[in-house]
């Protein structure tokens, strides 16, 4: 038997093609168990305040999971109200805030946990005299992010 040019061809598309393929499929890491110290996390600085991320990954059950802690100063909000398919928890460390939570604004305070539920208006702002800080922790449930 005896192979072609056009055999050599097909066979090296088809195999450029595969590997292309491979390739270009994306390959996330998946976030293993970890610790994050709060002191090695840099602060950005933001004109409302700042942001610390400590971690935006793939894990073994979600497409991504997501932390950061914001600091607002006083009088500012992180951003006007939006919504979006993950659902966050936020759970106020420092401060005081207003939060739009079904349609209504209620202030809390340190220790107080906020749930952000899928697809619903919501906002946060200072309404206090010092700094507020809290923890945000996202997540997109397998199929709901775009990539």
């Amino acid at each position: 038997m005896q192979i072609t040019k056009r055999d050599l061809i097909v066979s090296l598309s088809t195999a450029c093609f595969t590997l292309t393929c491979i390739c270009a499929t994306p390959r996330f890491d998946i976030m293993e168990s970890s610790i994050f110290e709060w002191n090695t996390i840099p602060v950005k600085s933001t004109k409302t305040g700042g942001v610390r991320t400590f971690f935006r990954s793939q894990t073994a059950t979600l497409d991504e999971l997501e932390c950061h802690v914001t600091t607002l100063n006083p009088g500012e909000a992180s951003h006007p109200p939006h919504q979006h398919p993950e659902e966050e928890v936020i759970i106020v460390k420092e401060g005081t805030v207003e939060a739009l939570v079904n349609g209504q604004k209620k202030t809390v305070g340190p220790g107080s946990v906020i749930f952000q539920a899928s697809n619903q208006m919501h906002a946060i702002s200072n309404v206090g005299q010092t700094q507020a800080t809290y923890h945000v922790f996202s997540w997109h449930s397998p199929g709901t992010m775009k990539r």
